[in-house]
């Protein structure tokens, strides 16, 4: 079992470090003097990754696989929330009054972290390709539930030090001084992800019809 876990933990976490939407959203949050926002939208993010998990166990991949069009809707509508949220960023950078993360209850940052991820089918396809090298042929029910809690502390683990890192006084004063300039950089970032996945998805809709 523990060089399963090893393994899983360990692809898990290249992929965890490996800056996106997530981590974008979660700093983004504390450094602007959210750190509770930060926070309940990493714990968002963490169970979305346990969906992830518990749907490639169940196969979510062979359900791409056999209907294309699931993925693709999905991919798109994670482009359409992530260019929603890269106009917001801009708008927010136009003033030092107006913020994405201003006024964002418990519930609200919750769920932000929760569609973040969600809206992402690179999650699942990783996922999937994970549990399918790392997990035996032959795997226990023991050895599922440690893989998806060992998923989750990963998830939760990193995001959450994100949110205390980035929530530092020096952070924010910093952030504070650089507000339109860090918000705009950051509506760059989460747009250009956004655009990818939808030049993505154009371009496999494209190569299915020649």
């Amino acid at each position: 079992m523990l060089p399963t876990l090893l393994s899983i933990a360990l692809l898990h976490w290249l992929v965890l470090i490996t800056p996106g939407a997530n981590v974008l959203l979660v700093s983004q949050l504390a450094a602007s003097g959210h750190r509770r926002s930060a926070l309940y939208a990493s714990l968002g993010i963490s169970f979305v990754a346990v969906i992830w998990a518990l749907l490639a166990i169940l196969g979510v991949n062979a359900l791409f696989a056999a209907h294309p069009a699931v993925r693709l809707a999905l991919q798109i509508a994670g482009a359409l929330y992530l260019g929603y949220v890269a106009v917001r960023l801009w708008r927010s950078g136009a003033s030092a009054s107006e913020s994405v993360a201003v006024h964002l209850q418990a519930w609200a940052a919750f769920r932000l972290g929760f569609i973040t991820n969600l809206l992402n089918p690179k999650s699942a396809l990783f996922f999937g390709s994970v549990f399918a090298t790392a997990l035996p042929a032959e795997h226990s029910p023991g050895l599922l539930a440690a893989s998806i809690a060992l998923v989750f502390a990963n998830a939760l683990a990193w995001h959450t030090f994100l949110a205390l890192a980035f929530s530092r006084p020096a952070v924010q004063f910093a952030y504070s001084r650089n507000r339109q300039l860090l918000n705009r950089l950051a509506s760059g970032v989460v747009g250009a992800f956004g655009l990818r996945l939808l030049v993505s998805a154009v371009a496999e809709v494209r190569s299915r019809q020649v």
